[in-house]
């Protein structure tokens, strides 16, 4: 190329650009239907801001400086702005929220990773209804959207981010060793977990429980292979499930006690979308209800993101093989 492109960025070129356009226009008709008011912030946040909602959005950011000093940063996340913008604009809101966007984050990544430097994202976020009812709310949302948008190989796996973090402070597990854990958990590396939980000097029943909950994965009867401290904080999952069937959608659900998100603002719920025809998470989200109070007054909220390029893909895939 005579004039090379930053490393994880792309032109896009006419043709893909009217693809990605319908496609998000679908999405969109699908969430502007159930209520959801699309919304814009800004690129640019200061970067005090996108650390005060999880403070390693910092460091995976592009940071540059203001007239007055100040340090911005590239939006590295959609979640952590609207919060910011909950706290500025719905400060005295009490009926529950409902926001979506499509705007573009930027995150710095390793050289020769495959991974993007920017991406467009859609996202979806719910503001003030407690779980499991906004979760199903979300997910249902989430999947009819790609569905309208001519996906039909996809689905949503579905776990607790707390899950595995409570046990191990249940467990009385040093936080070092439980944060070092969680960072293993959230690259699905097992192999690195079992060999971490090998080291904590706990019970043979503990180390059971720690290298078995990772690899439940399938439909709601994992659920019952739960037992011990771990039993009480799978029925929410139960719940949310049983949420999901009434609403048609369960079908396309996986329910993964092993998953966690990267970000550390997540409480509840966590979600991931998958498609046989990308060889990455298409988007993913959960319950987040404390990062609103980090803001301003606290509330119950959950969200997703999609990977428009990556749905794109994945719906490119869809109509090669119904032709």
């Amino acid at each position: 190329m005579i004039h090379p492109v930053p490393p994880g960025t792309r032109d896009v070129l006419p043709d893909e650009m009217r693809e990605l356009r319908a496609l998000s226009a679908r999405v969109l008709e699908t969430w502007q239907g159930a209520g959801y008011g699309e919304v814009w912030t800004p690129t640019l946040e200061f970067e005090d801001v996108m650390r005060r909602g999880d403070d390693r959005t910092g460091a995976a950011g592009f940071r540059t400086f203001d007239d007055h000093g100040h340090v911005l940063t590239l939006r590295t996340d959609g979640t952590i702005p609207i919060a910011r913008l909950v706290a500025n604009r719905y400060e005295h809101a009490d009926a529950p929220l409902r926001l979506c966007y499509f705007a573009h984050a930027y995150r710095a990544v390793k050289v020769r990773s495959g991974q993007p430097r920017e991406f467009l994202q859609g996202g979806l976020e719910l503001i003030g209804l407690p779980g499991p009812a906004g979760d199903a709310e979300v997910i249902a949302l989430t999947l009819e959207a790609l569905q309208g948008a001519g996906l039909r190989r996809h689905r949503l796996g579905l776990g607790d981010g707390a899950l595995y973090g409570a046990l191990l402070a249940e467990l009385e597990v040093p936080e070092p060793a439980r944060d070092a854990l969680i960072e293993a958990l959230s690259r699905r590396d097992l192999v690195g977990v079992e060999t971490r939980v090998r080291r904590l000097g706990l019970s043979d029943a503990a180390i059971e429980l720690l290298t078995r909950l990772p690899t439940l994965r399938g439909g709601p009867e994992v659920l019952d292979r739960v037992d011990g401290p771990a039993t009480r904080a799978v029925e929410g999952l139960r719940e949310l499930y049983q949420l999901l069937a009434e609403r048609g959608v369960a079908d396309r659900v996986i329910l993964d006690l092993g998953l966690v998100r990267e970000l550390g603002y997540y409480t509840g719920a966590v979600f991931e979308v998958y498609d046989p025809a990308v060889g990455f998470a298409i988007g993913g989200g959960g319950r987040y209800d404390e990062l609103l109070g980090r803001f301003g007054r606290p509330r119950p909220a959950c969200g997703i993101a999609l990977d428009i390029h990556r749905v794109h893909v994945a719906q490119l895939e869809e109509e090669r093989q119904a032709s």
